[in-house]
């Protein structure tokens, strides 16, 4: 009888162990890591102790001061920068860069981040001098500046899916042209 025990929990034990070790060799495999997987609540608070950019180089001490409405606009455009920068990548060859790409490019990188330090130069200081008007007239403006630059950002991305919807239909032309 006690054999019969033995076995069973060696059986246990030895099925346990390679079931565990095979569902780790299959997520290798897939090539994800268990436990590692972090849900991301989308409509959860934004902060600034949360918010990574991936393609936006910023201050973070000049966000300080931005609305959390703000500070989604400002993740929104990363990430459309971000698929924008892959689709050029995507294209394997030397895009011809056009006056838009040029324009949005030196907004991102320059006017930008000096837009924002403005910004936060006049909500962060308490000077007498800087009422309340001011300070409300800067946040229009910095709003007006992000709605600017994500508008951009979509006639770019609506252009370069357009160009690449139509290059597909040459594509297609040119091989139902030959299939005689």
């Amino acid at each position: 009888m006690s054999i019969l025990i033995g076995i069973g929990i060696v059986t246990t034990v030895t099925t346990f162990y390679l079931g565990r070790k095979g569902w780790l060799a299959f997520h290798k495999v897939v090539g994800i890591s268990p436990g590692l997987l972090t849900y991301q609540d989308y409509d959860a608070p934004l902060s600034l102790a949360t918010l990574s950019l991936q393609q936006l180089t910023l201050n973070k001490q000049h966000l300080k001061n931005l609305s959390e409405q703000k500070l989604r606009q400002l993740k929104r455009i990363d990430e459309k920068v971000s698929g924008y920068h892959a689709a050029i990548h995507d294209q394997h060859k030397t895009p011809a860069i056009t006056e838009a790409q040029f324009v949005l490019n030196k907004m991102l990188q320059i006017r930008l981040p000096e837009m924002l330090a403005t910004h936060y130069q006049l909500t962060d200081i308490n000077v007498t001098n800087v009422n309340s008007e001011k300070r409300l007239e800067a946040s229009e403006l910095l709003q007006s500046v992000l709605d600017n630059i994500e508008q951009r950002l979509d006639r770019l991305l609506a252009q370069m899916d357009e160009e690449q919807l139509q290059e597909l239909r040459v594509m297609k032309h040119y091989i139902n042209s030959h299939d005689s």
